[in-house]
């Protein structure tokens, strides 16, 4: 089978308004299995959104090539489901209206759209709050909602844009604990960009290290040979966890901190 995601010498240039382009990324090159499980983690403004932006059809590369299960991939990848950092939640619709438009624009009876959607809010834990709103919702159930409201339409390729980052560290690992969970019931392809090395390990098959821009690139690829199913609390005080951490860091130091002096610590 071919991969789910590949992405082939991707670059990517954006035309500045002063004239010239600016380099976001440079000659990057992924495979994602079908299945697979891959973080990609790097320093602040590295160009790990820009190239989920490539895999989901959202920006065009400025040269290089984006297959999807072997075809090119040329316009929105239709196969992909996106989870963004910032929420998007319709405020003025309840929890179970919010899961169930995304069947229902997809052409679904009102009716059996919102029973699947209960059915959806009743894995996440959420049965009861199907008819609460946004607002009334904490940070973590919104998160719950928003996962459910990208599962239930069945992507084969799930695409996270740092989604756990606003959630303080408790809910973050329970927030993860669920998207493992979920995750291993039909083993979707998953990229998962982070900016925490930690969550990255304890989540995912491969962690993709990028270096700092500009032009940033793919420099490094580690396996992660941690049994599954896993406990996140219980992984990372694994030795074979701290092992990989520490062999991993040593790298990303060197990025972050060279991000870093080029932002002039902003």
């Amino acid at each position: 089978m071919p991969p789910a995601v590949s992405l082939s010498q991707v670059s990517v240039r954006f035309r500045l308004a002063t004239g010239g382009t600016y380099a976001a990324v440079e000659d990057a090159s992924l495979a994602v299995a079908a299945g697979e499980f891959v973080a990609i983690v790097g320093p602040t403004g590295c160009g790990k959104s820009t190239l989920l932006n490539v895999a989901a059809g959202l920006i065009a590369p400025s040269s290089g090539r984006i297959e999807v299960f072997g075809a090119p991939l040329g316009g929105l990848n239709r196969q992909a489901g996106y989870l963004f950092q910032a929420e998007a939640l319709f405020p003025w619709k309840t929890a179970l209206d919010n899961v169930a438009i995304g069947l229902e624009t997809a052409g679904v009876q009102r009716g059996e759209a919102r029973e699947r959607a209960q059915t959806w809010l009743g894995r996440v834990g959420l049965s009861e709050f199907g008819a609460r709103y946004p607002h009334m919702l904490s940070g973590g159930q919104r998160k719950r909602v928003g996962l459910v409201q990208v599962l239930i339409r069945d992507p084969k390729i799930l695409l996270m844009d740092e989604p756990f980052g606003p959630l303080d560290a408790q809910t973050r690992q329970i927030m993860g604990n669920l998207l493992l969970d979920l995750w291993n019931a039909d083993r979707k392809a998953v990229l998962f960009v982070t900016h925490d090395l930690e969550e990255a390990i304890a989540l995912s098959d491969r962690v993709v290290i990028m270096s700092a821009g500009p032009a940033a690139r793919i420099i490094g690829d580690w396996t992660v040979k941690l049994p599954r199913p896993r406990d996140i609390a219980e992984i990372k005080i694994e030795p074979a966890f701290q092992d990989l951490q520490r062999e991993i860091w040593a790298m990303l130091k060197t990025e972050v901190l060279r991000g870093y002096a080029q932002t002039g610590g902003g």
